[in-house]
């Protein structure tokens, strides 16, 4: 019997570097595993559209999908729109087996592709000394997920032995401006902001433009197709393809 089709689940963008970045990475988890059929697909915005996919893996003959949803914190989507797209695919589809993983997340490991992205900032910056940093998510209005931002947060300020602080671009504040202003206060001049989102777009972008703004000397670039992020998006799928098999 084929293994499970694993489906990439992103929320989608206007902005076509997001979809050209989740295709990347979508690229480099099929590296890992050729021998699995790797779908990419979006909640919205972008194509292809998750229910197109799944009839797609159907005409094929997939009995059983694992969704991996790549979203870092449980928030709105994770809770509501991919339940909500998986329960359409289902009832379309009666017989097919789908199962949905734990959502990407941030994870420790994490922090390292976070101090990859930076030490390329810093460089192009050419920036040699920091006296704080802001982790700048995208926020939600789900307090729990920006809780868990502003864990990874402190957990990276041990690591570096430096104040850090979470930002957010949208729905809770500060916003990365604010966090940088606030350090600038404090008498810090050399602020770094890390980028934790997966892709480019209109968030990022936003988050860096209001940083730059108030003083900071460096922002990093999105997560992107790092070959960590695809390991996890594997680990994610095994424990899904387990609860696919009967008891």
């Amino acid at each position: 019997m084929a293994a499970p089709a694993l489906v990439a689940l992103a929320h989608g963008s206007r902005d076509p570097r997001s979809a050209a970045t989740i295709g990347a990475l979508v690229d480099e988890v099929t590296k890992l595993r050729p021998d699995l059929t790797v779908e990419k697909a979006f909640l919205e915005l972008s194509r292809p559209g998750f229910q197109t996919v799944v009839d797609r893996l159907v005409r094929k003959g997939h009995e059983e999908i694992v969704v991996v949803p790549l979203l870092l914190t449980q928030a709105y989507h994770a809770k509501v729109d991919v339940p909500r797209a998986v329960a359409e695919a289902t009832a379309r589809h009666p017989g097919l087996k789908i199962t949905t993983s734990r959502i990407l997340g941030l994870e420790a490991q994490f922090l390292e592709i976070l101090d990859q992205r930076m030490r390329e900032a810093l460089k192009a910056a050419r920036v040699r000394e920091l006296d704080a940093l802001v982790l700048a998510g995208a926020g939600s209005s789900d307090a729990v997920a920006n809780q868990s931002v502003a864990r990874l947060a402190r957990l990276w300020g041990t690591h570096h032995r430096l104040p850090v602080t979470a930002a957010f671009a949208s729905a809770s504040p500060p916003s990365t401006g604010e966090a940088v202003r606030a350090f600038r206060a404090e008498g810090r001049r050399h602020i770094a902001v890390a980028s934790l989102f997966l892709a480019p777009g209109f968030l990022p972008d936003r988050a860096r433009e209001l940083a730059l703004e108030a003083g900071a000397v460096a922002v990093s670039d999105p997560l992107g197709a790092h070959p960590e992020l695809a390991r996890s998006v594997l680990a994610r799928y095994a424990v899904g393809a387990v609860e696919l098999v009967p008891v």
